[in-house]
């Protein structure tokens, strides 16, 4: 069968390596140069299944006008005259309960785990590398609050089987010793082994190279246009270099995607969340961190990549801009000379933005659609290199008509099923 899938980032590529090793003759449009060259080229580096939970939670409402008053603030909202944004931040705040929470996380913690050994199966098969580690992730606590605040989190990881600890002082130095300049500034941590880190930007070009071989055709500098549809299907891609055709269709176009899908009657409340990260060379690998630390006060991750360190974070809804503020820039300069003071010199640190796909519920839309020959792979949020193997398998799996290795509900676009009509 023929596949046209809209987007090379890591979401696409997964998807393409799985579909050409179902056998399929594979396409992949983008308007970029290359792979990975917007969302995916950044990203924090987590591959982080156990810390996989959705923002819209209880107190959140609360904690985010606090957030908003910190100087070293982890959201920051720009007043617009953007309905979208409107109406999926009113759908997040129906989401801010304890119920809607729990089923909530436990939906992305089921695709999120599942894509973790699709990561590590596709490792072995292929033997790509990527800067990886798996050496867990270490949630910091400022307060003991936090830390007290930890129990419902808890209880979905055990629900799910995910492996944690929760670490004094003592522990969290056995696992992440450079903290010892730092430690007196946290009183616990929440440590998941399971947890991975790797370069995305990386990853995702070698696996582009390696799907080629199989014989997938990326085609970049492809600008679309729009997607045509009949009553009953799609019946093609209009792009800047003609009309492409196919027997089925893949979107996963991150944050463009309902831009692209809402002319054809898809209405999907995905809406972007700007992400800052800056990446910044070990200087002593003494002080540097071992994996992945995320700080839980400032909603930031410090993550080491290879040589590098990886500094991730920041909510901004600002539409779909990609200017990079000053303000931001401070913000992941101040944590990482904070946990990590010896570590690099933030001076020579390379600054990046990138739109972080984000449904109000934080899980994200994965299966089919209206269109039976079109399917959707986006809103993953924060998560799009922790979800990508996983959400590569299983659309190969629903394209090649066979049913996916795990439940898929609530993760199709059927719980919006109020929000799109086929209007053709």
């Amino acid at each position: 069968m023929k596949i046209l899938i809209l987007g090379s980032g890591v979401i696409g590529t997964t998807s393409a390596y799985y579909l050409a090793k179902a056998g399929h003759q594979v396409t992949v449009i983008d308007r970029q140069s290359g792979p990975a060259l917007e969302t995916s080229f950044a990203n924090a580096g987590e591959v982080s299944p156990g810390y996989s939970a959705p923002w819209a939670g209880p107190g959140v409402p609360v904690k985010a006008i606090h957030w908003m008053l910190m100087q070293h603030s982890p959201l920051v909202v720009w007043p617009m005259l953007d309905l979208a944004m409107w109406r999926w931040g009113l759908s997040m705040l129906r989401n801010c309960t304890e119920a809607r929470y729990a089923v909530n996380k436990g939906r992305m913690v089921r695709l999120a785990e599942y894509s973790r050994d699709c990561l590590r199966q596709l490792r072995a098969d292929t033997g790509i590398r990527y800067d990886e580690r798996s050496q867990g992730t270490l949630q910091l606590f400022r307060t003991q609050k936090q830390l007290d605040g930890t129990g419902k989190d808890i209880e979905i990881l055990k629900q799910f089987g995910v492996p944690y600890e929760l670490l004094d002082r003592a522990g969290y130095l056995a696992v992440e010793p450079a903290l010892a300049l730092t430690q007196e500034k946290f009183v616990g941590a929440l440590r998941l082994p399971g947890d991975e880190t790797g370069d995305c930007f990386k990853f995702t070009q070698n696996l582009a190279r390696l799907s080629q071989g199989l014989g997938v055709n990326f085609r970049y500098n492809v600008h679309i246009k729009g997607i045509l549809s009949d009553s009953a299907r799609l019946t093609g891609v209009a792009t800047d270099q003609g009309v492409l055709t196919s027997d089925a269709y893949l979107v996963a176009l991150g944050s463009y995607s309902p831009l692209m899908l809402k002319p054809i009657g898809i209405r999907m409340p995905v809406y972007p969340v700007k992400g800052y990260s800056i990446t910044v060379p070990i200087e002593d690998a003494r002080f540097a961190p071992e994996s992945t630390i995320m700080d839980e006060t400032h909603k930031v991750a410090v993550t080491r990549l290879g040589d590098r360190i990886r500094v991730g974070g920041t909510a901004e809804l600002a539409g779909y801009s990609l200017a990079l503020r000053e303000g931001r820039r401070t913000t992941l300069n101040h944590v990482l000379t904070d946990l990590f003071p010896r570590a690099g010199d933030v001076a020579k640190g390379e600054f990046w933005a990138g739109l972080r796909p984000m449904t109000p519920d934080g899980t994200p839309v994965v299966g089919g659609s209206p269109y039976p020959n079109l399917f959707l792979a986006t809103g993953h949020g924060t998560l799009g290199w922790t979800m990508a193997a996983g959400t590569g398998r299983v659309m190969a799996d629903l394209i090649s008509g066979r049913p996916a290795e795990i439940s898929l509900e609530g993760l199709t676009i059927e719980r919006y099923r109020q929000a799109f009509t086929k209007s053709h």
